[in-house]
Formats: C-alpha cells, structure tokens, sequence
C-alpha cells in the first residue's frame, strides 16, 4: 500500500473540527460511564436504608465495577477485528437496558441486577472511547485528548455525588437512573452522524470463547474473594477456599488456553513488552487504591460530619479540581514536551501522602481540612492516570491497540473490584463489630442495617456519637493499609522506559480500495507503511 497523500492545509481546518465532533461524542459516552461509578456514592447511604440493605451495599458499587471488568478485554479484542463503531453503539443500548432496570428496581435484587447490566454496557464505553482516539489522533498529539478524558473522570468524581445527593434530597434517586437515557440517545446519535473509523485490516470475527469464558470465571472468584472474605464468610471457610482454589485454577487454564488460541483475548506476548507489564501492575495497585478511597468517601462525610446528600458531593470539589487541573495540564504539557515518565511517578507519590493522611481523620476534624487531604488525592491521580494509558498505547501498532488498552484497564478494574470489595469488606465487617460491642440495645435506633444520615442525625446526642465513630473507626484505618501498596506502585514506575512519542499512526497494509468511510485522510497523522523507514518510537503507532 502506498502511503495517502498527506493532509492539504485547505481540508485540515474541516478534519480538526471532524475529530473535535468525534470527541465531544466520546466524552458523552465516557461521562455516562465514568458518571455511574460514582453517582451512587452519596444516594446509596438512603437507597439501602430504604431497600433494607445494608449488608448488601458494597455490591451495588462492586456489581457495576466487576460487570465491566469483565467484557473490557472482549470489546477490545473484537474491536481490533471488526472495527469500533458498532460495539461502541452496542454498548451504549446495554448501558441504557440497565439504566431502566435499576430505575424499575423495587428491591436490593433487582437494584444490583441493573447495574451488572448497566456494567455490561460501560465497560464497552470506556474502553472503546480510548481506543477510537488512538484510531484518529497520534500519540504525541493524543497527551492533550487523553488529559481531557482524565477531566471528564474528575468531573464525574465531583457530578456523580453532587448529582446523587441531589437526586436522594428532592426529586428522588430513581434518577440517576433515568438521566441516562436521554444522554444515551444522544451519544448513539453522535455516534452515528460523527464516528468516522479506519476499517480493520482484517474484518473478521475470531472469537477466543475459552478465553472469555476462563476470564470471567477467573475475575469473578477473585472479586467474591475479596468481597465475602473475612466478613460474609470466614477465611477458613469452604466457600473462600473454594473460591480462591478455583481463581488459582481458572487464571491457569486461562494461561495456557491463550498460548494456543488464534486471536487470544489477551495475548501473552504483551507481556514481553516491558513498559505494558510496568504500567499496567502500577495501574492495578492505584486502581486498588484510588476506588477503594472514593467508593465510601461520600458515605463518610455524610455519616460523620453530618453532611447531607447534597453537601457531601459538594465536599468532594476539591478533589474534583486538584484531578481535572492536573489531568488536563499534564495532558497538555506531554503534548509539548513529549516526556511523561516524571508525571505518573510524582503524581503516586502525592496519592500515597494523601492516603496516609486520610488515614489520620477524627469526627472532630474540620471539614475543610479534609477537604485538602481529598484535593491532595485528586492532583495525584490526575498527574498519572491517563498518562499510563499513553505509555500503553505508544508501546504497540494500532491493530493490537484496542486489545493493549483493553488489557491495561482490565487489570486496573480488577484493582478498581479489589479495592471496592476490600474497603467495603473490611470496613463493613469494622462497622458492624463497632456498633455490636458499643451500641445500646434499648436505643430506639432500630436495626443498624437500616442506618440512613437522616436518622442517625435526629438520634440522642450520646447514640449518634457512638454510630459516627463507629463509622469512622471502621473507615480510617482502611487507608493506612493502601499507603505501603501503593508506594510499591512507585517502585514500579521508576523502571518504565521512555520511549519517544510516536508522531503518526502506523498501520498493517490494506487493500488500496479500502477507505476510512469515504475519508482518505487521517485526521491529525498520516498513515505510514509498514515498509516505510519509521522515526524512533513510530513503531507504536497508537
């Protein structure tokens, strides 16, 4: 194939504002997705106080998270093969099917079910969004896309519990269900009108069945591990170890069915790339981290300060603002100067600090001082998230970028369920024990599991004191505990290679008939041949 002719400065101006449409329709999708994660934060102290549901809270995070950890890798592989625009609208109508299921849901059951389903959809979304910039856009100019799509995340921190508190104070929490639809109509139709794509090399369907199969298997046992452990059922327990008996097995089988599988859903030879192994362990130790810190942060504030649903989405703009300013300025700044390896390095530093300190709250702590600890919290994680992405992305061709992407958040998410599943675990298994031994039986209280902030704050002074410390007891030291795992992440980090950022994206040799939906023109890149002599680091074309 011959290279295309390189973009013309009269038809550059038309392209930029065609990628800016496509990307503006994948921050749709990606704020739909990133939105669910922690919309529920501050609705779902009253959701299981209403649903009589507090033992089964942790799973309405942990079924959404464990949900989309597990088709991350089945999305990127088939959109490596048959191209990313129809997944990305298939996942969008999944998104919507759980959205109006949760909305329906008159019980704990059937809350969970939608979002599994809602998870279903997401993990589509978030993994197809990164994927399609790499599609468009070449990773030297792609830092300042990828620091946008960090900002969108770092809004949803702050929107999804903003929205949450404000959905459960008025017009009811049913509609962080029901905003989904119309948003999701929308990015289907964006999808539709802008999303323009390279047609796959290959254009086949080659499923890896085992391969999802022995995943899904394998992603589950570890989460309900981590979940039930110590709290649901013992250790000891023959469920745990049947349970962790059958991850050991699963992740073996999985191992050896991807050695023989055509297409592998996650091929091993990505793990020969030592930037990929690096990255995506350091991301499944921040991930660990970074969830199991916000997942119950919203509960905290609004169980020990007395904050309102409302007012506790509120405290967390700090957070919201450290993340979108060093998300979006990092992205920026890559794109300048094409060095990253200092960025993600720092930014887990300044995470674990703020952890430590997280660590060190009492009932008695101004909230404005804990407000810092969560901006702390927000400049660490936006000076690395996106940017171990990046990394990824320019350590592989585009035609395994999708299945790289795929596989780096796969790990993350499974930190992300590890992390919901033990801080919730641990924290649930705390805050029962303290209420049990401290708790007067003749409060009045009612049964602990159907705590919500509003009864608790109209209890008697001397029983609402036992319960916010209790809470808060149960909370604290959870952090201290991520402060030494995540400081191995640094380790970690150190020893990444940085190669320089490719400045077009390379593809396998097509046919010449073949077109990119009637565009012969890559956005912001050319496409560059295989035989043709590549600058150092254009290898990866992601």
């Amino acid at each position: 194939m011959t290279d295309t002719a390189p973009t013309q400065a009269g038809t550059e101006p038309q392209d930029r504002r065609h990628v800016l449409l496509v990307f503006a329709g994948l921050m749709v999708a990606m704020l739909l997705a990133s939105l669910d994660q922690m919309i529920f934060g501050t609705a779902l102290p009253t959701i299981v106080g209403e649903l009589n549901g507090v033992d089964h809270m942790l799973w309405v995070t942990t079924a959404y998270i464990l949900a989309s950890t597990i088709v991350l890798p089945v999305y990127g592989k088939l959109g490596d093969q048959i191209g990313r625009k129809g997944l990305f609208i298939f996942a969008i109508a999944v998104f919507i099917a759980g959205s109006i299921i949760g909305g329906f849901a008159d019980s704990m059951t059937w809350l969970i079910a939608g979002r599994t389903v809602q998870g279903l959809g997401g993990g589509g979304l978030m993994v197809l969004a990164m994927a399609i910039i790499a599609d468009v856009v070449p990773a030297r100019e792609r830092g300042r896309y990828m620091g946008i799509m960090g900002g969108v995340f770092a809004l949803s921190s702050v929107a999804g519990p903003l929205l949450g508190g404000w959905f459960t104070d008025s017009i009811g929490w049913r509609w962080a269900f029901w905003m989904n639809i119309p948003l999701g109509i929308l990015a289907i139709v964006s999808a539709v009108a802008f999303l323009h794509l390279p047609k796959p090399a290959r254009g086949r369907l080659d499923l890896d069945i085992a391969g999802m199969l022995l995943i899904a298997v394998a992603s589950t046992c570890v989460v309900l591990t981590a979940t039930w452990g110590g709290s649901t059922y013992a250790w000891a327990s023959p469920v745990i170890i049947g349970l962790i008996i059958g991850a050991v097995l699963t992740i073996t089988a999985f191992f050896f069915v991807e050695l023989r599988a055509a297409e592998p859903i996650m091929p091993p030879s990505l793990f020969r790339e030592r930037n990929f192994t690096l990255t995506t362990a350091a991301g499944l130790i921040i991930g660990t981290a970074m969830f199991g810190a916000m997942a119950y942060m919203p509960t905290y504030l609004q169980m020990v300060t007395g904050a309102n649903a409302t007012q506790a989405g509120l405290l967390m703009i700090p957070m919201m603002f450290g993340l979108l300013v060093t998300s979006i300025g990092s992205g920026q700044l890559v794109s300048r100067t094409g060095r990253y390896k200092w960025l993600p390095i720092v930014g887990t530093l300044i995470a674990a600090l703020s952890l430590f300190l997280l660590s060190t709250m009492t009932p008695t702590l101004a909230v404005p001082v804990i407000c810092g600890y969560l901006m702390l919290l927000g400049i660490g994680l936006g000076m690395g998230m996106q940017i171990l992405v990046l990394i990824v992305q320019n350590t592989f061709p585009i035609e395994q970028v999708g299945t790289a992407t795929a596989a780096n958040n796969y790990f993350r998410q499974i930190g992300a369920s590890l992390g919901s599943a033990i801080v919730g675990s641990l924290f649930v298994a705390r805050l029962a024990d303290n209420l049990t031994s401290t708790l007067p039986v003749t409060d009045g209280a009612g049964s602990s599991n159907s705590f919500t902030p509003a009864l608790v704050q109209a209890l008697p002074a001397p029983v609402r004191d036992i319960i916010v410390t209790a809470y808060n007891d149960a909370l604290t030291p959870v952090f201290l505990l991520m402060v030494p795992l995540i400081l191995v992440a640094v380790v970690l980090l150190a020893f990444v290679d940085e190669v320089p950022l490719s400045t077009t994206i390379k593809r396998e040799a097509l046919p010449e008939s073949m077109e990119i939906d009637g565009m012969t023109n890559m956005y912001l890149g050319e496409i560059v041949d295989d035989d043709a002599p590549l600058e150092e680091g254009s290898r990866a074309g992601g």
